[in-house]
């Protein structure tokens, strides 16, 4: 349970079953161990601040939550999920951080019947033809964010870039979503392990390949490793594009070396509507720093629940809990929300730029609309059945 687990949430009351009440039960999956660990963070707390602003309760009933770290290993996921499934200790699975891990609970998820709601990964594989009737993405299928900078860079000019991200499906999602909208050059395309912290090496290619700008998805302390070295080796001249390389998990370890750089994202802490606003000051003033997309997702997929088990009557009757989640009927961190026909969202894509505040924090903030009500290019191949 939070309350067992994680004592700073302070989320013990909410998670004891009512005489009344059965609970639900979920169980967030989520990295908290390594370099990535500052990603899974915001997962748990984006979530855990959206239980606490409803009470304890998901759609009026009480929650019993279990937080597992996937250790960013997929066999440690397997096990752990596994167990938890088994125990009878999960009605919805709630993460995790990064597609290989998801690729791997997948299938044990969703073949126990459970609702698996990702809100991060969001890999093309379960976008199109391996749809699933108990699987959702809150965040958005993997190519769209990195899209955005494929269609910066060509309405830009640029003709030359460079490519970089690590070597899984994310990964490969990325860097297909850049080239998916840049009908330029590419001069250079690395995959890098997904430990990697010296960049020496793509550096030194990125210096003798000239590009008219570099493109990175490099998440986490990849993303913190690779800024720091990008200034240090006196590159800012070239414009450096991103997703989740530079945003709220990592900026404050990059500081003043990710000023100024270019991110695609669906959601940024400046968005001006209530329950943006709503979210972002509860977050910093509970935790102490500022949200990422990681925890606006999180806290989102908290409030999608508690409609969808509130218009569900409870979550015993996993089809109708599913079909109440399709309407997706809650206020979103991003304003307007829906769920595509292969539960992935339809939502608007921003360039975002990252900026110092006045009180010396750093955050992303809207810059430009590029995609309006984006659908991601997997839809269409989805038949639910």
């Amino acid at each position: 349970m939070f309350g067992k687990l994680l004592g700073a949430l302070a989320l013990a009351a909410a998670t004891v079953a009512s005489a009344q009440a059965q609970p639900v039960k979920v169980g967030v999956v989520t990295t908290l161990s390594g370099p990535a660990a500052t990603l899974g963070q915001q997962l748990r707390d984006g979530f855990a601040l959206g239980i606490e602003k409803l009470g304890g309760k998901l759609g009026g009933m009480p929650v019993d939550a279990t937080v597992l770290d996937d250790e960013l290993k997929p066999d440690v996921a397997v096990t752990k999920v596994r167990g938890l499934l088994e125990s009878g200790k999960a009605d919805i699975v709630v993460g995790p951080i990064f597609s290989n891990i998801l690729q791997a609970i997948f299938k044990p998820v969703t073949e126990s019947g459970a609702i698996l709601i990702s809100p991060n990964a969001g890999p093309s594989t379960y976008a199109g033809r391996a749809c699933a009737k108990n699987f959702f993405v809150t965040s958005y299928q993997n190519d769209q964010p990195h899209a955005v900078s494929g269609q910066y860079a060509q309405d830009s000019g640029y003709k030359r870039l460079f490519l970089l991200a690590p070597n899984y499906q994310a990964g490969r999602d990325a860097l297909a979503g850049v080239k998916s909208k840049f009908k330029g050059e590419i001069v250079g395309e690395e995959y890098v392990p997904l430990t990697q912290m010296d960049f020496q090496s793509e550096i030194a290619k990125i210096a003798a390949a000239k590009p008219d700008a570099v493109y990175a998805f490099m998440p986490g302390g990849l993303g913190i490793a690779l800024v720091k070295q990008y200034r240090q080796a006196g590159l800012a001249n070239i414009p450096f594009l991103s997703a989740f390389t530079v945003d709220e998990s990592t900026l404050p370890a990059q500081g003043d070396a990710a000023i100024g750089f270019y991110s695609g994202a669906s959601w940024a802490p400046n968005m001006d509507n209530a329950a943006n606003k709503t979210f972002v000051a509860a977050f910093e003033a509970k935790y102490g720093y500022v949200p990422g997309s990681y925890a606006a997702y999180a806290y989102d997929t908290a409030m999608l629940l508690d409609a969808a088990v509130k218009k569900a009557g409870g979550v015993a009757d996993k089809a109708k809990l599913a079909a109440a989640i399709e309407t997706a009927d809650f206020a979103s961190t991003r304003g307007a929300f829906k769920f595509g026909v292969n539960h992935y969202p339809v939502q608007d894509f921003y360039l975002v730029q990252v900026v110092k505040r006045a009180d010396g924090k750093y955050q992303t903030e809207t810059r430009k609309k590029v995609f309006t009500a984006d659908i991601d290019p997997y839809a269409a191949q989805c038949k639910m059945n």
